[in-house]
């Protein structure tokens, strides 16, 4: 019965981590970001750029780590429903694509500002909102939010903590080696990846809030049932 309970639970380890590596990656996007990191921090250089992936990927990974493990305790605190946090994360990640899918691009001659006026971007608005904003915070809290006969599946998030755990070292890989990627994209290459980005958080917050709206409908219906 032992080895049974183990081997259960290593393919609930297993299914967290396959469900949530695809869900925050999507919704983190560190090949699309890598592309913007590289231009916001066009001005640094190599080594510095190394030191601020390296903070971008711990910063991430403490949000959403908190939003897996204490997120549903903290809607609960304040009233907020899941299917409610969805839809209005959805509608800040498909707001987002939109403005980043027709939002012109640089002029050629643009020119960043320099370091010392820049100041360290690293947590704002790197980290927060470009890497990790509400769309990511809502999925993580999504993720953790599951449950199994009434209790919380440690497993699971077990596996959707590793998963983050993959997810930030992508990020801290991809943004390291940002202006290398630039470079490989050339800016035809990178206005390209952009609108990808762009049509792929569309999509995603459209899709987030479906979810969002046939939770809720299907809580309606079940409440209204319960009355009848």
């Amino acid at each position: 019965m032992a080895i049974w309970s183990i081997l259960g639970a290593l393919t609930t380890v297993q299914g967290g981590l396959l469900l949530g590596f695809p869900a925050l990656v999507s919704i983190t996007d560190p090949f699309g970001n890598s592309v913007v990191f590289s231009q916001m921090t066009a001005d640094r250089t190599h080594a510095e750029r190394m030191v601020m992936a390296r903070r971008v990927a711990l910063y991430a990974l403490i949000i959403l780590l908190v939003s897996l493990w204490a997120g549903s305790y903290v809607l609960n605190f304040f009233g907020i429903t899941l299917p409610a946090l969805k839809i209005g994360g959805g509608l800040v990640v498909a707001a987002t694509g939109w403005r980043m899918l027709y939002a012109p691009d640089a002029a050629e001659d643009d020119v960043p500002a320099p370091a010392e006026a820049q100041g360290d971007m690293t947590f704002f608005p790197i980290t927060m909102p470009l890497v990790v904003g509400p769309g990511a915070i809502s999925v993580a809290i999504a993720l953790g939010a599951t449950r199994t006969a009434g209790r919380v599946d440690g497993a699971f998030l077990a596996g959707v903590s590793l998963a983050a755990v993959a997810d930030v070292v992508l990020v801290a890989l991809l943004f390291s080696y940002a202006d290398s990627l630039s470079r490989l994209l050339g800016r035809a290459g990178s206005r390209v990846v952009k609108r990808i980005v762009s049509l792929f958080l569309l999509t995603i917050g459209v899709q987030i809030m479906a979810v969002g709206l046939q939770d809720m409908l299907l809580a309606f219906l079940a409440s209204a049932g319960r009355q009848n």
